[in-house]
């Protein structure tokens, strides 16, 4: 058997701690960018997973919102900016008398999640859809007719 013995790093592990906790506490509150710019400013309880994607005609924001029904998800674009909003609610067992609960693990409660428009979206042609617990909003880009390539000499 060939075996390495690891020299002891305490500031790995220092480091590896510090991960887990930002990554614990980061992103319980975001305002980003379609491109990535984080701001802290949203308050939530939670924060559902999205995805942002593009193509030639449109932006895609996909969202995973499990157990939470159609008409309490809010989608509103204000100055630039859209937010997806609503709430999961909790299930307790107040609730249910007959069910014994050995651990509770997702999360629960209100969430916001906001991320500023680039400037090529037709804000006025947004359309969102809901199925399946996955909110799918699309964000139609503007047809930029005015290019023109320039040849360089």
């Amino acid at each position: 058997m060939n075996q390495q013995i690891e020299k002891w790093d305490p500031m790995k592990e220092f480091n590896q701690l510090g991960n887990r906790l930002s990554s614990l506490f980061a992103g319980r509150n975001d305002q980003s960018s379609l491109t990535g710019e984080l701001f802290d400013t949203d308050s939530s309880d939670w924060k559902p997973a999205c995805d942002i994607t593009e193509d030639e005609s449109e932006y895609l924001v996909t969202a995973d919102l499990p157990e939470v029904k159609k008409d309490e998800v809010q989608v509103n674009i204000d100055n630039g900016v859209i937010s997806i909003s609503g709430e999961r609610k909790t299930k307790s067992e107040k609730k249910d008398k007959k069910k014994k609960y050995h651990r509770i693990e997702r999360s629960y409660g209100s969430y916001q999640r906001s991320f500023h428009l680039p400037e090529n979206v037709r804000e006025n042609r947004v359309k969102a859809e809901f199925k399946d617990g996955v909110l799918r909003v699309h964000l139609p880009k503007i047809e930029n007719k005015n290019q023109k390539s320039i040849p360089i000499n």
